[in-house]
């Protein structure tokens, strides 16, 4: 598990996108690369929204990834490029020190997050300076972590660049840390399966210590991924991290209730912690402590006894300094519930049982209802194509990642894929022609993929 990511030797030029990327690569900075890196997106099956909470995830890598071109030379510069020309080439001089402008998500900021992250990590005073040409085949603000695996790639290619080791749960745990530069206040779970993954299985992510389990998913059934082409960017909207705040303020809330001194307490899980509690003790423990109706600012500083300005400095993030009401009970209950389904379909994985599939397939419908009606973290286009996904065949089917737009992620009985694409293709994507046009990118079946790793060629 401490292991490192895997050097790989391979024949550049066997791999049609890695001989692309290299005379793209050679074209650009008139020399070859010294060596390549890749970072996996991911597609979480269940438990959304809970990792910033302390609780166990259960994502799979998928095949889709991030790859970057690298050289290492003298110039004294951090140079990038993308393959795709809606992105702008970047430089900065390896004797600057970082900056990053999370009012200003450009796309070269993650991969300075996962630069800063490294050169801190070691107190590197002067980088490597390295050329990069990055190609992602990941679609960009589709809940498939196209953005954390581009840190994840920096991360593991400036420690590669500037000859430095370390292990994949510690890369994991950087790149986490790091990513908050641009404002994003995730859980970790991005970043672990990113590194930790292993081809042909899901993992079950628990976290403090980081750790990754094996979860071998029923042979019968495959996943699909379909886009609902609405984009959603959570470095650049606030909806992500009000959640965050509204679980840190119903911790706090639960702990008081209780007679716990709350204040080394931001995480749900921790509360559930103290009090010894199961999940199932602490849905009940949400009912009669929390009201349905929203949290004023007022009230939640009379509850806590705290002033207005300890609320802004304590617990708001820097983008959340203007919300007024916060809705405390129902995303404490989305919270909980969805932490008991991850186990449940962990065990169901484990157990094998016959009617495994329609049981998992169960859990990721709930998972869905309480995504959309208690984290109101889905969106009409989400909840339309999740619909379709059902009406087309699919035994379970729920969004995956922040929501607000993006993916959803589908289980499909083997036998029906081919009736279940054609069906969906016709009822979402044919009828618009924008959708139409992204189709290709936009509806898939996934397997498990590898994680990160580094490829020098042969």
């Amino acid at each position: 598990m401490a292991a490192n990511p895997p050097k790989i030797k391979t024949a550049i030029n066997s791999n049609e996108r890695l001989k692309n990327l290299k005379t793209t690569f050679e074209t650009k900075y008139g020399e070859s690369p010294l060596f390549y890196a890749c970072a996996p997106g991911r597609v979480n099956l269940i438990g959304e929204h809970i990792d910033y909470c302390g609780y166990s995830v259960l994502p799979m890598a998928i095949e889709q990834n991030i790859l970057a071109a690298v050289s290492v030379n003298s110039s004294g510069m951090i140079q990038l490029a993308n393959t795709n020309p809606q992105y702008q080439d970047f430089k900065q001089s390896c004797s600057e020190e970082i900056i990053i402008d999370s009012d200003n998500p450009k796309w070269y900021y993650y991969f300075l997050c996962g630069v800063k992250g490294i050169q801190e990590r070691f107190g590197i005073t002067r980088l490597a300076g390295m050329s990069c040409v990055i190609d992602g085949t990941i679609p960009p603000s589709s809940g498939l972590s196209s953005s954390s695996a581009l840190v994840c790639c920096s991360g593991l290619l400036t420690m590669e660049a500037n000859q430095k080791s370390l292990s994949k749960v510690s890369l994991a745990e950087i790149c986490a840390k790091c990513e908050r530069y641009i404002g994003t206040e995730g859980g970790g779970m991005d970043q672990s399966i990113s590194f930790l993954a292993e081809k042909g299985t899901a993992k079950l992510i628990e976290f403090q210590p980081l750790r990754a389990t094996d979860v071998k998913l029923p042979e019968g059934p495959v996943f699909v991924i379909s886009n609902c082409c609405k984009e959603m960017n959570k470095a650049a909207s606030s909806h992500y991290n009000i959640r965050v705040v509204e679980c840190r303020i119903a911790t706090k809330i639960l702990a008081q209730a209780r007679g716990l001194d709350s204040s080394g307490l931001l995480k749900l899980a921790q509360v559930q912690t103290e009090l010894k509690a199961s999940l199932e003790e602490m849905l009940t423990l949400v009912d009669e402590v929390l009201h349905p109706e929203p949290y004023s600012r007022e009230e939640v500083c009379k509850t806590l006894c705290i002033t207005l300005e300890q609320l802004s400095t304590d617990l708001l993030s820097s983008n959340t300094q203007d919300v007024t009401h916060f809705k405390l009970h129902q995303r404490a209950k989305h919270v909980y519930g969805e932490a008991a389904r991850v186990m449940t379909f962990k065990s169901v994985c484990d157990s094998g049982p016959v009617e495994s599939m329609q049981l998992l397939g169960e859990l990721m419908n709930q998972s869905h209802a309480s995504c959309r009606d208690l984290y109101e973290c889905s969106c009409p286009e989400l909840d339309q194509l999740v619909d379709i996904c059902l009406k087309s065949g699919a035994v379970g089917s729920r969004l995956t990642g922040a929501g607000w737009g993006g993916c959803a992620v589908s289980m499909v009985p083997s036998e029906k894929v081919e009736s279940f694409l054609q069906a969906v293709r016709e009822a979402y994507f044919l009828p618009d022609p924008r959708r139409a046009a992204m189709e290709k990118q936009s509806l898939f079946v996934s397997k498990p993929g590898g994680g990160a790793a580094v490829f020098l060629e042969e």
